[in-house]
């Protein structure tokens, strides 16, 4: 691999610095806003470019009507309109339909032309009809610029301003959209502003920085009489948002309360649990028992989960290590008596020499045969329930076929049962699980070994029962408890019925100590079923 595991390890963030960059990615959603903000600053230049469109045409058709009343036949007009849109006519009904004037600036594609220039000298004066009708025309520019604070210019078809502020009388034709305006197209351009009053703030908005200018033309009889030159700062973003400051408030509200209540669940839920659940793993790895506690706070469901498999995984740990260390104290107890003894007879059969009888010495050999076979019976216990520790799970057998095959090995006692069965379980696991359990009965001077089916929806059991001494109510709680023996000094391990127990444990079966119908022991085994 390219990379070392320590470094791998060194560089892999915590979830701590994870859930930061989460919440810092919310956090700069509203940055997003930008984007918007550009949009909708875009959107108030079109706004005002379409009022100042709407404003121009009313007075356009309103100058028409009074220039056709002041001039009548002898009105000089100017330029041939055309009446086809792609000539990009300021009106036009192609198919008997109308073709409104959309508005045509946009930010992100529109050049910012430098400041209007100023009004120069006329090389005509404007027709005495044009001046009549400015003069008339005028009260209306004044009064619709008190409403819309747009600023207006009446020009004659020359370019010659004939109403709107003071520079009535001087011309306006060099204008590039006064210019095409005259020619009979409408003319939109956005030119650039001088603040007299700058501020910081306003520094991020384009909007406040330039002017919306629209040339719109007059037109009488489909000739070009004049023109409408309009213009107005389109509204400042920043005073949209503090007119509308509530709304905007709320917003940067709830953003920010959505990032806290996010940065608090994964707290909560996912970064909190995680290093209690570490701080306790660690509590438990150095042998802390007290830290087998459920946590305080588990957070989500995954994560509790993998609490509670943590604790029952240490839980068992735990336990498997009491066993161990049980198990290790009881086989060396076993193995230590009969060693003890084999030692000993050796060392008086090494030491007497000539001074032992035979019969001495045959006595002191038959210990060590005694004991070394005790020792070789207590071992291949050990394997057995090593080997039941460790048992493979599955198979099924016939309870007839596996007792029919074992009755050999047992002369002077009968084993009957009331019915078959399947047992759910292999035939070699099955034969230690009855031979150990027939073998204690005979040990404890039973004639006769019974056993008895019974049958539920989930769970099959077996009852063995025989004809012998018992279990003491004293010895009943520890007869599975491994080394536990009542025939120690005849041989006794006291590990059959642990064996039993361990490998039916392995197939999720159970045994327990009954009370009989008669005197002697009865053991009941319960399978569950499968669903």
């Amino acid at each position: 691999m390219l990379l070392s595991r320590s470094f791998r390890d060194r560089w892999r963030p915590p979830l701590s610095l994870v859930v930061a960059l989460v919440l810092g990615i919310m956090l700069l959603v509203p940055l997003a806003g930008i984007v918007f903000f550009r949009v909708y600053e875009n959107q108030l230049i079109q706004a005002t470019e379409a009022e100042l469109i709407a404003q121009s045409a009313a007075i356009a058709a309103a100058t028409a009507q009074r220039l056709v009343e002041a001039g009548g036949d002898e009105l000089p007009l100017g330029t041939m309109v055309s009446a086809s849109p792609r000539d990009g006519a300021y009106y036009s009904r192609p198919n008997g339909r109308w073709a409104p004037q959309l508005p045509e600036l946009d930010l992100n594609r529109t050049d910012i032309q430098p400041r209007r220039p100023d009004a120069a000298d006329a090389d005509q004066p404007a027709h005495a009809a044009y001046l009549r009708a400015g003069e008339e025309i005028a009260m209306i520019l004044q009064e619709t610029q008190k409403r819309t604070l747009a600023g207006f210019r009446l020009l004659d078809f020359n370019g010659v301003v004939i109403a709107g502020s003071d520079e009535v009388g001087q011309s306006l034709a060099h204008v590039e959209e006064v210019r095409q305006a005259l020619s009979g197209r409408y003319a939109s351009a956005l030119r650039e502003r001088v603040v007299d009053n700058p501020q910081p703030i306003y520094s991020i908005s384009r909007g406040t920085s330039v002017r919306v200018f629209t040339a719109m033309p007059i037109v009488v009889e489909g000739r070009v009489a004049g023109a409408v030159y309009a213009s107005r700062t389109p509204s400042n973003i920043l005073k949209e948002m503090f007119v509308k400051r509530e709304t905007v408030l709320g917003v940067l509200a709830f953003v920010l309360g959505a990032t806290f209540v996010v940065g608090f669940i994964f707290v909560r839920a996912i970064s909190g649990p995680i290093k209690a659940l570490t701080t306790r793993s660690l509590q438990i790895g150095s042998g802390d028992r007290n830290a087998l506690k459920p946590l305080a706070i588990h957070g989500n469901r995954e994560i509790h989960a993998l609490s509670q498999s943590m604790l029952d995984m240490s839980r068992k740990l735990f336990e498997q290590n009491d066993y161990i260390s049980t198990f290790a104290n009881h086989v060396t107890h076993e193995l230590k008596t009969p060693l003890t003894a084999i030692q000993g007879a050796a060392e008086l059969l090494r030491d007497g020499g000539d001074d032992l009888s035979e019969a001495e010495r045959a006595r002191f050999l038959d210990n060590i045969l005694k004991d070394t076979e005790r020792a070789s019976l207590l071992l291949n216990r050990l394997r057995e329930l090593a080997r039941a520790d460790s048992v493979e799970i599955g198979g099924t057998c016939r309870l007839a076929d596996v007792l029919s095959g074992i009755l050999s090995r047992f002369e002077g006692v009968t084993v009957d049962w009331t019915e078959d069965c399947d047992l759910p379980l292999s035939a070699e696991n099955a034969r230690i699980v009855l031979e150990n359990l027939i073998d204690n009965s005979v040990k404890h001077g039973a004639g006769r070994v019974r056993f008895s089916v019974e049958r539920s929806e989930r769970t099959l059991m077996v009852k063995v029962a025989d004809n012998g001494k018992g279990v003491t109510q004293g010895n009943a709680d520890q007869i599975f408890d491994l080394f536990f023996t009542t025939r120690r000094e005849n041989g006794g391990t006291g590990m059959g019925l642990g064996i039993v127990q361990a490998l039916l444990k392995a197939h999720k079966a159970s045994i327990r100590l009954v009370p009989g119908e008669e005197r002697g022991a009865c053991f009941e085994i319960t399978f569950p079923l499968p669903k």
